[in-house]
């Protein structure tokens, strides 16, 4: 299956780091070789990279890598496909506008029997359940609520949406509107939050070490939140099957395990 980065912070921040271990992932250190994708919030405007070659033989995911965007927000996405042909509109992130914002969705897994009935606002481009999926959501949260709610209401509705979702199979995803992430777990999906004092991380998938403590602030808090720690020296958290978590600011604002 596919596998998911994400990033969550206090202040605006690059993913350089991470995204160095995470794009070998795509075809080199393991066999995501399906197309790839990564979309950074800046503002409330979004910058979206998708390609349908393996992120570790993209000349956009090279880009990438020497490009250091600073976002509060970031989801990233490496396809093994399931469902849906390796074409550029069956990549991951997502991206729609709802109640004048910007969401942008990934999805690991695969839905089985998931045929939702046909929105009246959002509609599937490619042929992927995860597009699918993504536009349900957003089709049932613009039915119940005709302007943004409440983070906590919002939380609720989709904590429902996603227990209905993966009784079709595995549904991890990550969905951010910029201001916050929330991320679900039906198999794998790890987490960890740097801040004050910061230490030296090393990569999995690449001998490569950053000392934080010289990029920071005390005041900065980052949450990376990745498929499986992309890191082999610091202590990464696991979400339960069935958790979801909404980060706000680099921390855990809501979480639910059902």
């Amino acid at each position: 299956m596919c596998q998911l980065l994400g990033m969550n912070c206090n202040t605006p921040t690059d993913i350089l780091f991470s995204f160095e271990g995470f794009h070998r992932r795509g075809g080199l250190t393991d066999h995501h070789a399906d197309g790839w994708g990564i979309a950074f919030f800046e503002g409330a405007g979004v910058r979206l990279f998708i390609d349908d070659k393996p992120s570790s033989d993209s000349p956009v995911a090279d880009l990438v890598r020497r490009y250091p965007i600073k976002s509060k927000n970031v989801i990233a996405h490496i396809r093994k496909a399931t469902q849906g042909e390796v074409r550029l509109e069956n990549c991951h992130p997502f991206v729609r506008e709802m109640w004048g914002q910007y969401w942008i969705f990934a999805h690991n897994g695969d839905l089985k029997a998931f045929n939702p009935p046909k929105g009246s606002h959002y509609q599937a481009v490619g042929s992927t359940d995860s597009e699918h999926a993504f536009c349900h959501i957003l089709e049932q949260l613009r039915q119940r609520w005709d302007r943004a709610p409440e983070p906590g209401q919002l939380f609720d509705e989709v904590a429902r949406l996603s227990a209905e979702i993966r009784a079709h199979g595995t549904f991890n995803f990550m969905l951010s509107n910029g201001e916050w992430l929330i991320v679900h777990c039906a198999t794998q999906l790890h987490y960890i939050v740097r801040q004050a004092p910061f230490n030296t991380a090393h990569l999995v998938d690449d001998d490569v070490s950053v000392d934080f403590s010289t990029l920071t602030t005390a005041q900065d808090r980052v949450a990376v939140i990745a498929t499986l720690p992309l890191t082999d020296n610091e202590v990464w958290t696991a979400l339960a099957p069935g958790e979801l978590l909404m980060l706000r600011d680099g921390a855990p604002l809501f979480s639910l395990r059902s």
